[in-house]
């Protein structure tokens, strides 16, 4: 179970910094409507810049802390909730314009992964 756990913080971790990091200003299939960076794609969400660097502000250091929490599981739950949080929010800004549901399916994968991060292991 550890190594699955810490299989699923590295893989989410990781995939949110390569999203926020790297790819921010590149063109995915992933982005909402028709945007090319995540600064427009915000812009087609309806929402103000400002917030999108609030939102990768956040899901920046929740990734890190996420990562770290292999070395201190106290930081496991907040860390996976807090994105898996914000996951939800990217699902539904995707479901408010009407896009396709494969546009949706990264963020609904990386939620999952984070419940099962933040409430798995007291399942298992």
């Amino acid at each position: 179970m550890d190594y699955i756990l810490i299989a699923l913080k590295v893989i989410v971790g990781l995939s949110i910094l390569n999203v926020w990091l790297v790819q921010n200003k590149k063109p995915t299939r992933w982005r909402g409507g028709n945007a090319t960076t995540i600064i427009e794609e915000f812009k087609v969400y309806g929402l103000p810049v400002w917030f999108c660097y609030v939102v990768g502000t956040l899901k920046v250091l929740l990734a890190l802390l996420l990562m770290a929490s292999i070395w201190e599981p106290m930081l496991q739950q907040p860390s996976a909730i807090g994105l898996g949080a914000l996951l939800l929010g990217s699902i539904t800004m995707h479901i408010k314009i009407g896009d396709p549901a494969y546009k949706s399916f990264p963020a609904a994968l990386f939620c999952l992964m984070c419940a099962f991060i933040a409430f798995g292991p007291q399942f298992f």
